[in-house]
């Protein structure tokens, strides 16, 4: 068990390596061999899941993280300016391990769904293991700069995975990713700076992400207004808290900083948008969760208010746009900014329950949207359009992708007994036990789920119900129901969405202590 986190997050990436070796006319080879590195991690990460200690009640941050693997990587003497210190420092609590276990999930199913990738294998399969060591890293990683380093080096195999196997706007949608993510990280970069300089660990500076979130630095730090005063005009902490909310908020998506989402989603292929909705996402969620409410509570709480505004904006913005498109991609895309909205509103309660909402709704929507993205996939492959007005009765030509399309849109509106009711109904109960803010925004939060359920049963009712149709521009030839493999896809992910929905302890009993040893701490700031 030593070693266990680095295998999850170095596995993939020496698979990557050993690929470079082998030459490019072995297409079969890359794809076993992803598969393999995908399947290992799940393997790992289901022992990981066995061998976690779910009744461990921390007494500090430091003492809260299992499977710790801790040495230094960089120390070096800087003369005037100090020295420099970055360790190798992994560990894994109970908020980041469902989003390891969700991600080892996923990523086998990004693989799967790669199948029929047919240009360029050994480039995709490459950049795609890159991608998933980075994701992996990015959860367990306990050093900031390490994090970072994981954090933006998702940026380069994405790019190119957009930008080479997307669709006819791969090249506007891509550089649009990279740009817009790469202006978050610059806030997040800086606060980094001015932490790293703010936390003394073994009598040095340091980039810990666990002295950082046990807050010894609070009395008397260059980002504690009482002790260094005010940068533009405004205190430090707050600027910081606004920088991460802003960084974090771009990978979250937070409007108004969406919009290279619905791009981004549509120009993908099937397998890129499905890691992109599954996992990206949920490191700006992560991101918040960790280190914008766990290093600066005292602004959470102070600023709940305008958070929780912003999830709501994002609830509401997102659905409306979502009912208005006429594209299933872009629809299912506007989709995931609306229910990314819950997981801010669930952060902004400060409560037990919402904290916990906010994490199972990570996972739910985890596992929903990427099916929603292979559902949109299977009919984009069988006739190269996704608009919905040009079918109409598909039930009956294809009753089986028609019963997993109801599963997966009466679980993203959030029917009762399946996972996406669960986590909405956590977030929207912290909302109204709160008293960081008003009911009015926990009202508002609630007409989310009118609008989410609005544009799902009208998306059905075009295109599954009535007599079959088929626009006579759209290729008909290869209208026929899942196949053996597509159906391999989607029975694990139905599965999980119903025992989430019916058994939700399979992931509240793993961060129950955390969260609440979480919101112990957050007390001490609240009024």
């Amino acid at each position: 068990m030593q070693y266990l986190l680095s295998y999850i997050f170095l596995f993939p990436l020496l698979i990557a390596f050993v690929m470079l070796f082998i030459p490019s006319e072995h297409r079969g080879v890359f794809r076993r061999l992803a598969l393999a590195a995908t399947s290992v991690q799940s393997l790992l990460s289901g022992v990981l899941l066995y061998h976690f200690d779910k009744q461990l009640k921390p007494s500090s941050w430091e003492a809260a993280f299992q499977f710790v693997e801790q040495s230094d990587w960089i120390n070096l003497g800087l003369g005037f300016i100090g020295d420099l210190r970055i360790e190798y420092y992994l560990g894994v609590d109970g908020i980041s391990l469902p989003l390891v276990a969700l991600s080892s999930l996923v990523l086998l199913i990004g693989v799967i769904s790669s199948w029929n990738i047919r240009e360029k294998v050994k480039g995709y399969f490459i950049l795609y293991l890159i991608l998933s060591g980075s994701i992996i890293g990015c959860f367990v990683a306990l050093d900031f700069f390490l994090f970072y380093l994981c954090f933006e080096f998702m940026l380069l195999p994405m790019f190119f995975l957009i930008g080479i196997w997307g669709g006819e706007r791969r090249s506007y949608a891509s550089i649009k990713f990279f740009l817009y993510t790469l202006f978050g990280s610059l806030f997040i970069l800086i606060v980094m700076i001015g932490l790293y300089m703010s936390i003394e660990k073994g009598g040095i500076n340091s980039f810990s992400i666990t002295a950082m979130l046990d807050g010894n630095y609070l009395e008397d730090s260059i980002l504690n207004p009482a002790e260094r005063g005010k940068i533009i005009g405004r205190p430090a902490r707050a600027l910081a808290f606004i920088f991460l909310l802003i960084g974090f908020g771009i990978k979250l998506p937070l409007v108004p900083v969406h919009t290279w989402l619905p791009d981004a989603h549509v120009e993908a292929p099937t397998p890129i948008s499905v890691v992109l909705a599954g996992l990206l996402l949920k490191i700006g969620a992560y991101g918040l969760f960790r280190i914008l409410y766990g290093v600066f509570p005292d602004m959470a709480v102070k600023y709940a208010t305008w958070v929780a505004s912003f999830g709501v904006l994002s609830i509401l913005y997102g659905g409306l746009n979502a009912l208005a498109q006429r594209d299933l991609k872009k629809m299912v895309a506007y989709s995931s900014v609306s229910h990314m909205g819950f997981v801010l509103v669930g952060l902004a309660s400060l409560t037990s329950i919402g904290f916990s909402g906010a994490l199972f709704h990570m996972i739910s929507h985890g596992i929903i949207s990427p099916a929603l993205f292979l559902l949109a996939g299977v009919i984009y492959d069988r006739t190269h359009n996704r608009l919905m007005d040009d079918f109409s009765g598909l039930a009956s030509k294809m009753p089986v992708y028609a019963f997993f399309t109801a599963v997966f849109f009466f679980a993203g509106l959030g029917l009762p007994g399946l996972s996406g009711f669960v986590g909405e109904l956590m977030v929207l109960m912290g909302a109204f036990s709160t008293s960081v803010f008003g009911y009015w925004l926990a009202i508002l939060a609630v007409l989310g789920i009118i609008i989410s359920a609005a544009y799902f049963l009208w998306t059905i009712q075009r295109m599954f119900f009535g007599h079959y149709f088929v626009r006579e521009s759209v290729r008909k030839e290869n209208m026929f129901d899942l196949t053996s493999g597509e159906k391999a896809m989607f029975i694990p992910l139905a599965l999980f969405v119903l025992l989430l929905g019916i058994f939700p302890n399979l992931i509240l009993n793993y961060s129950n202590e955390t969260i609440q040893f979480f919101i112990n701490y957050i007390s001490q700031f609240r009024p």
